[in-house]
């Protein structure tokens, strides 16, 4: 078999520049040469929450980036305590609402992909909670665990081990089609809020201006790639969700997205400047 180098002929080097939530890899790609050499594994922060969230950026994703394709999706899982009364997502609007701001609902931090799926939820039910921010998902889900907090959103590996010993328990997932490793637990979608959706998703990205024939072969090789047994056993196991798209796909989404958090995070005023 062939090894993902041996695909593309060329060795893979990964460079793992952590800090500004993603913007720092971000800045990096986007003033590389564009010759296909240096690529950005992106996500909702860099490419479709950070822009609305910060008042100044060192990159523009719209200008300074092409898509390639998406690796893969986790959706969110909205988990709850067991000791919470609600036992679906009816019943937790139905809860929220006679109950305004007493359910204390977890993220790991102000800003991030959690924090504004809470927002989002809220803007969508007309419900409210108190949104307790953790510094990361291990404390806020000790806390959940623990009975501090009622309610945590995270993509599914943060929780599996746990769902399993019943420490807490899902209500549903954010993606429009239910997840292979939680099959029991209903989508947002199919739980009464249609079409809403929440969790993290991998795209690769080079700086535009990388040559067409470049983006084909990245494109090309990354789709080999996710369809190996292996590849593809991994991600599913892990709660994610393969993808490959085109890079035309990749692009839209990432504008819809985009536009989606704008509304959210303007209407909730969240700034991290």
């Amino acid at each position: 078999m062939l090894s993902r180098s041996e695909l593309l002929g060329q060795p893979i080097v990964y460079d793992n520049r952590g800090g500004g939530n993603g913007m720092i890899a971000g800045e990096i790609v986007a003033r590389a040469a564009p010759d296909g050499y240096t690529l950005l594994m992106g996500g909702p922060a860099t490419l479709t929450a950070n822009a609305h969230l910060y008042r100044k950026m060192p990159f523009d994703v719209e200008r300074d980036f092409v898509a390639i394709t998406k690796i893969a999706s986790a959706p969110n899982v909205v988990a709850a305590h067991p000791g919470l009364p609600a036992r679906n997502v009816q019943e937790l609007i139905d809860y929220a609402r006679a109950n305004p701001n007493k359910i204390n609902w977890a993220s790991s931090g102000i800003g991030t992909g959690g924090h504004i799926a809470i927002e989002l939820f809220m803007m969508r039910t007309g419900t409210k909670v108190t949104h307790i921010s953790f510094k990361g998902a291990g404390p806020a889900l000790v806390s959940l665990m623990a009975g501090d907090v009622q309610l945590l959103v995270a993509v599914p590996g943060v929780f599996l081990q746990h769902l399993k010993t019943g420490r807490v328990r899902a209500l549903a997932v954010g993606g429009l089609q239910r997840l292979p490793v939680l099959p029991q637990v209903p989508t947002l979608d199919e739980s009464g809020l249609p079409g809403m959706q929440s969790g993290s998703w991998y795209g690769l990205i080079a700086p535009t201006g990388t040559p067409q024939n470049a983006i084909k072969a990245l494109h090309a090789a990354t789709v080999k790639v996710l369809a190996m047994p292996e590849i593809n056993a991994r991600l599913l196991a892990d709660g994610a969700v393969p993808s490959g798209n085109t890079p035309e796909q990749l692009a839209k989404d990432i504008r819809a997205e985009s536009a989606m958090w704008a509304k959210v995070i303007k209407q909730a005023g969240i700034r991290l400047d």
